[in-house]
């Protein structure tokens, strides 16, 4: 039975924490900014419009959490990368989703022993993020 369960478990890549960042990609690998958008505004994926605005019209937006329209401009990718990684580490109290966490999060079954998104779907993400500066050019 360990076995079995060693096989479903999903390894995640080490990150080293420095101040509010972790400043690396996550498995060495920068991201794409087209899926990254894919990911960010997917019904059953990201679901970064469930609580954001900013992202290009796609689909309802929420206001949870803060506009993103200007992500890009005010924080970097590594601040964005430990956010996605784990808000927690900022903001024990924080309503946003560690989407690179296997311990301490509550989800279904299916998804225990997995983080919600993959080390590269995160690097995609932050590189569509980044591009978000604001003003007409904002995809």
């Amino acid at each position: 039975m360990a076995v079995l369960l060693a096989l479903t478990q999903t390894a995640l890549a080490p990150a080293t924490i420095v101040g509010d960042a972790i400043s690396d990609p996550l498995e060495g690998k920068t991201g794409d900014a087209a899926r990254g958008r894919a990911v960010a505004t997917d019904t059953r994926k990201g679901l970064c419009p469930l609580c954001h605005t900013g992202l290009g019209g796609a689909g309802p937006a929420g206001d949870l959490g803060p506009d993103l329209a200007e992500v890009g401009a005010r924080l970097s990718e590594g601040q964005l990368r430990l956010r996605l990684v784990d808000g927690r580490v900022l903001n024990p109290a924080t309503l946003m989703p560690s989407y690179y966490r296997t311990d301490g999060i509550r989800v279904a079954a299916a998804w225990r022993d997995r983080p919600v998104l993959e080390a590269g779907e995160i690097e995609d993400v932050i590189a569509y993020l980044v591009t978000l500066k604001g003003g007409p050019a904002t995809p």
